[in-house]
């Protein structure tokens, strides 16, 4: 463990552009429910109820509910140091990125600056109206469904998240690519990799020959393809990788 340790740090500690890959398992540990794991909220709750375009246009007043009942789930954890130890790579590190599955908002509570979310962010939402994105922290969302806040529109509010059925943020998608095709090292952390399109990151850097480092308490689709795997928990390795 020690020389691979060794050696992975030193892997990141020469990168040149480096990027962060994170999935569920980094904010288990901070209490998060995952999806698809056995006693996940696939177990308790149905995709088709909550978590398409569709159900929301049946069910607006329910689906409002469930998300904001997530909201409050998420606001009662706090990042683990894991989600820190990220933070410290991207304060020392002057081409990096985080690429994450997640829409909790630890990344950015732990005082991540460079994060891109690929599938959108649990306290933000937009309107199917005109398209207008709002923080949590701009305006309060009043209303069962609430309303638009952008002056003149009387369009109905979502979460912006992705929802099954619906493609990436293009933008997002475009940027996540290139820096995932053009790094030099890429630590996956806590993703099953079997989530598309964003789970080609890892072997777009690959391609490219970059270092692949991942930390996961179980193998996944990635394992293959790393060259540096820690079957751990993220809270106990990351620091230890970002300390170098």
């Amino acid at each position: 463990m020690d020389e691979i340790l060794k050696k992975a740090q030193d892997a990141i500690k020469k990168s040149e552009k480096l990027m962060v890959f994170t999935g569920a398992g980094i904010s288990k540990e901070s209490g998060v429910p995952t999806f698809r794991e056995a006693g996940g909220l696939w177990d308790k709750f149905k995709v088709e109820d909550f978590a398409t375009l569709e159900s929301f246009k049946k069910r607006p007043v329910e689906v409002w509910e469930w998300y904001r009942m997530r909201r409050d789930l998420a606001r009662k954890v706090e990042p683990n140091p894991a989600h820190y130890a990220c933070a410290e790579l991207d304060n020392n590190h002057e081409d990096f990125m985080i690429a994450t599955q997640n829409i909790d908002n630890l990344h950015y509570r732990a005082g991540a600056k460079r994060v891109l979310e690929l599938h959108g962010n649990l306290f933000r939402s937009y309107c199917l109206e005109c398209g207008s994105k709002v923080d949590e922290s701009q305006a309060d969302l009043v209303g069962e469904v609430p309303e638009c806040v952008k002056k003149g529109c009387k369009g109905v509010m979502r979460p912006d998240v992705v929802w099954f059925g619906e493609y990436l943020d293009p933008d997002v998608l475009e940027e996540t690519t290139r820096f995932a095709s053009e790094c030099d090292c890429c630590i996956v952390i806590g993703t099953s990799g079997l989530v598309y399109p964003a789970a080609q990151l890892p072997y777009l850097a690959k391609r490219n020959d970059a270092a692949i480092i991942e930390v996961n308490p179980e193998p996944s689709t990635i394992t293959a393809i790393a060259d540096y795997f820690f079957k751990e928990q993220a809270g106990i390795i990351m620091p230890k990788l970002a300390s170098n």
